[in-house]
């Protein structure tokens, strides 16, 4: 099988199809593999960071950065996780190599893509001046922006779609988008050339903002919360500010147009917007912060870097595929007021009729980039664990099979998905999770002679469930964690039997075994002191020394705070983000 990569779906996908037996290469168009958690420079991510959600190849990778940063990743204040670049590219490299059904080829161009009837045949591409011809069994598409979709006459969506279309809440009446130039200038959500900057000894001078045109930057949040927004281990700064940042909301055409030199051009305004942001910010900083060097322009992860640019743009948004089913904006939003879990849609008569057709869940709220006033959504997050998260939601193996193609799954943002939708799926722990289902389909299709439409569910849900090295939960249950010893039981069982999920999204089938605390973080410690809920699903603890918020990512200790009627005293196994801050508690201390 072929994966056409270049986003973090296409190497989840390449390193699962391996893993699962199928003989695999990996073609990208740049020197680095790992998309947005790596090559695109976007190291703090939102989405799937409670424990329930940190499954799958998200989990595993989450769990090696905590590993291989000594600081920890608790560095900034827009995510509980934070990594430099090279840390998750050189983890990526790492497994792929280890894995000999594996094969990498970088630099790469696509040319052609051959058909016959409702089956794709083979790839063409150009590699070191050659031409070479690649047949296959089945392609995967791992873009960012559906490359292979145009190449292979695959229908496919791009841009808005209007309310009238799926009845999306959120989503323009036919009539705005026909009238309103916003919609023509603004087609798809805006990308960000991510710059990454280095912070030195001291702190951030007191008053200072930025100058134009980037002033408004930091009128909301001020300076040094603007700058440190996307802190990293090594006092590395992710710059990839939406607010009058570097957000680029100019034209895109020459991204989707075919044609290299406007695809050049392009490229060169962005990269030239994000570097006069970051230039301002150096001055604004009277040189705090300074141009990191973080890019190698080797693309080797082992030298020293020489840019502070990412290797490829932050796309938000690329081609759609025209799915078998396509996930909606209803399908992600809580299923009643106050609800805390999205409806479990996609029944299957395939698999059974009460069975889902989830293989991967994301949760992150629903956030939408363009330039001028926030675009209004439909609300789509809960108080839990002292902190706002989003409801969970599952992705359908149909959204990642064609209507229209028997052998071509997606892995990336390029699956099927409405516009509005889009906003909450892109994120990088979902799209590495859906990356490693499509992975695993294509191995089980080729493994049994079948093309990717026509496999059957129940053992590639099997085989996400106990996958030995990043084992998946594609069914959201509150109460279960990554490391809950019934995790595999309960995730079978509730796709054989939904109604084993309450309507508020926990377990309620047989008790089985107690939840076990979750593994000791070596940067946590213990802190002691005076708990106090706000009545509103906050709290603080008061230590003898400072005065924090307290959050936690883990189901018992969030039931304990919920339980908490006033003040108290105790004390908890935490780790410390004076950048958030707050305190990320694990448990309570023995």
């Amino acid at each position: 099988m072929v994966v056409w990569g270049g986003g973090s779906g296409g190497v989840a996908a390449a390193l699962q199809a391996a893993r699962s037996g199928a003989s695999t290469l990996l073609l990208t168009p740049g020197s680095w593999l790992g998309g947005m958690v790596s090559a695109a420079g976007v190291c703090a991510p939102d989405g799937n960071e409670l424990s329930p959600w940190q499954t799958g190849l998200w989990g595993a990778l989450l769990r090696q950065l905590q590993q291989e940063e000594p600081e920890g990743l608790d560095q900034n204040w827009v995510s509980c996780f934070g990594w430099r670049p090279a840390t998750a590219e050189t983890i990526l490299r790492r497994w792929l190599a280890a894995e000999p059904r594996a094969r990498w080829w970088s630099n790469c161009r696509l040319r052609d893509v051959e058909c016959l009837g409702s089956r794709l045949l083979a790839l063409t591409v150009e590699r070191g001046g050659q031409l070479l011809r690649l047949p296959f069994e089945v392609l995967v598409d791992g873009s960012d922006r559906g490359d292979l979709l145009p190449l292979a006459g695959v229908p496919f969506r791009l841009g808005w779609e209007a309310r009238e279309e799926w009845n999306e809440p959120s989503a323009p009446l036919r009539a705005r988008l026909e009238a309103e130039p916003f919609f023509q200038r603004q087609r798809l959500q805006s990308p960000t050339w991510v710059v990454m900057g280095q912070l030195g000894e001291g702190g951030c001078p007191d008053g200072r903002r930025l100058a134009a045109p980037f002033e408004q930057a930091s009128s909301h949040f001020g300076l040094e919360r603007t700058i440190t927004y996307g802190r990293l281990p090594g006092g590395q700064v992710m710059l990839n500010w939406p607010l009058h940042g570097n957000d680029w909301h100019g034209d895109l055409g020459g991204a989707f147009s075919g044609d290299p030199v406007a695809e050049s051009h392009l490229y060169g305004q962005m990269r030239a917007h994000s570097l006069a942001f970051a230039a301002a910010c150096v001055e604004a900083t009277d040189g705090w912060m300074q141009l990191g060097s973080v890019f190698p322009e080797a693309g080797d992860p082992a030298t020293t870097g020489r840019s502070a640019l990412a290797l490829m743009p932050y796309w938000r948004e690329g081609r759609r595929l025209l799915g078998q089913i396509t996930v909606k904006e209803q399908d992600l939003l809580p299923s009643g007021p106050g609800a805390s879990i999205a409806p479990l849609p996609f029944d299957g008569a395939s698999i059974g009729p009460q069975a889902v057709q989830s293989i991967a869940v994301g949760n992150y709220a629903n956030d939408h980039h363009y330039p001028g006033e926030d675009w209004t959504l439909a609300a789509k997050s809960c108080r839990w664990g002292g902190r706002w998260s989003g409801t969970p939601f599952c992705i359908p193996y149909g959204a990642l099979v064609s209507a229209a193609v028997d052998n071509l799954l997606t892995a990336d943002k390029c699956f099927s998905s409405s516009h509005m939708a889009n906003g909450a799926t892109r994120l990088q722990p979902l799209i590495l999770n859906i990356g490693q289902a499509a992975g695993a389909a294509a191995a089980l299709a080729v493994r049994l002679g079948v093309p990717p439409v026509a496999l059957p569910l129940r053992p590639l849900q099997q085989a996400l469930i106990n996958d030995p090295k990043a084992p998946a939960s594609p069914v959201p249950l509150w109460d279960t964690p990554w490391h809950h010893p019934d995790r595999a039981r309960r995730q079978h069982a509730a796709l054989a039997d939904p109604s084993l999920i309450s309507a508020a999204g926990r377990w309620c089938g047989p008790a089985g075994s107690a939840a076990m605390a979750p593994p000791q973080e070596a940067q946590a410690q213990r802190f002691s002191g005076h708990l106090h809920p706000d009545g509103a699903g906050g709290y603080r603890l008061d230590t003898n020394s400072a005065s924090w918020p307290v959050i936690t990512l883990e189901p018992v200790l969030a039931s304990w705070l919920e339980a908490q009627q006033g003040p108290c005293q105790v004390a908890l196994i935490a780790v410390a983000n004076p950048w958030g801050p707050w305190l990320r508690a694990s448990r309570l201390a023995d």
